[in-house]
């Protein structure tokens, strides 16, 4: 099981508080944890969860960012 720091750590801040560079920065620390090894397996479980999370975050920052764009995006005139 993963130990209370790491628990807390996880759940800290809410998904809906998190920046994109922030949900980014913590993946990548998942990540580098996961690679690392000689974790149990339900820590590397919690973990993998963690990460799912924080990559479904990223990916909606970026959803919500082409879709910016797009809306700003000149649109071409009827003739062109």
């Amino acid at each position: 099981m993963p130990n209370e720091t790491e628990a807390t750590e996880a759940t800290d801040i809410s998904e809906t508080t998190h920046s994109y560079e922030q949900a980014r920065d913590e993946l990548a620390q998942v990540v580098t944890k996961l690679e690392a090894g000689g974790i149990t397996l339900e820590e590397s479980l919690t973990l993998w969860e963690r990460g799912e999370k924080l990559a479904n975050i990223c990916q909606d920052w970026l959803d919500g960012a082409r879709r910016r764009l797009a809306a700003i995006e000149p649109k071409p005139a009827a003739g062109e």
